[in-house]
């Protein structure tokens, strides 16, 4: 019999679930509401939304006054929220609490006379919205994607502070502010890798390697996700990153014995239980 073996933090974050649970209420108490880009990194959960009437805003100019506007889990640059309280519509605030603290840790910082390091994803939706903060609150700053990336960007400064986009890779940040640290005279570092990315990525660095083949769940868009996919693949080749059951192929578990499953934090349980019960079936019939 094939063991399976779902890893125990896979699926919903803190964050999503606030963001989730309150565009929800938003479609069932106002009739429906906007939101500014995809409520969170996953396709099957925006289009469920969409049966409530929750929908992407496309257009600013589809907005009318008493309007409801949900702020993405991701956030948004200040610009944006001051540019929807001016057209008069309503806005419930979803930004993740570890997206705010990175806020929070950058205007610091600014404050504090540091120039910034994001160490995060150009133009992933958090990414942009922690640098309108950098903005407004008159820093100067960089992001980067990798090594190669800080190595090119990292200008000669006295004094750098360091960020994380929150679902950052828990090694390249390390091997990050090894860098930069001996490279500037002073540095002050904020691990803004939220809780529940750690977790997850330490769980699948253990689960991994005692599996003969890893599933991880996701939309391919989100970026925690992509790291999950990466590290698993990294210590089993044999990591297989999807979005929902039907894409899992029965050529992959072939003479299959242990099964390991894990899934980003925009991703629900009842699409991890479908690819769970979806595994057993495959696996079953061809014992059979």
């Amino acid at each position: 019999m094939v063991n399976i073996k779902v890893a125990n933090s896979a699926g919903f974050c803190f964050g999503v679930k606030i963001a989730v649970d309150m565009a929800k209420e938003a479609g069932e108490k106002l009739g429906g509401a906007y939101t500014n880009g995809p409520i969170i990194h996953n396709k099957q959960v925006v289009q469920f939304l969409e049966t409530l009437n929750i929908k992407e805003l496309k257009n600013k100019t589809q907005l009318k006054k008493g309007d409801t506007v949900i702020i993405r889990s991701h956030g948004v640059p200040p610009s944006v929220e001051k540019d929807l309280q001016q057209k008069g519509v309503n806005i419930l605030d979803a930004t993740c609490p570890f997206v705010k603290k990175v806020h929070d840790k950058v205007r610091q910082l600014v404050q504090e006379g540091y120039f910034i390091v994001i160490i995060g994803e150009e133009g992933h939706p958090e990414v942009i919205g922690t640098l309108g903060h950098l903005e407004e609150a008159g820093g100067k700053g960089i992001v980067v994607e990798n090594m190669e990336d800080l190595i090119k960007k990292l200008p000669k400064r006295n004094k750098i502070g360091i960020v994380a986009q929150t679902t950052q890779n828990e090694d390249f940040f390390e091997k990050a502010v090894g860098y930069i640290a001996s490279n500037a005279e002073e540095v002050k570092i904020f691990n803004t890798i939220c809780d529940a990315t750690s977790v997850r990525q330490e769980e699948v660095k253990k689960l991994a390697p005692k599996v003969d083949i890893m599933i991880i769940i996701g939309g391919k868009h989100s970026g925690n996700t992509n790291r999950l996919a990466q590290i698993s693949k990294a210590l089993n080749p044999n990591t297989f990153h999807i979005e929902k059951a039907d894409e899992l192929d029965s050529k992959w578990f072939k003479n299959v014995k242990n099964v390991g499953v894990s899934a980003g934090a925009s991703t629900p349980d009842w699409i991890i239980n479908q690819v769970v019960e979806t595994i057993k079936q495959i696996t079953n019939s061809k014992r059979g």
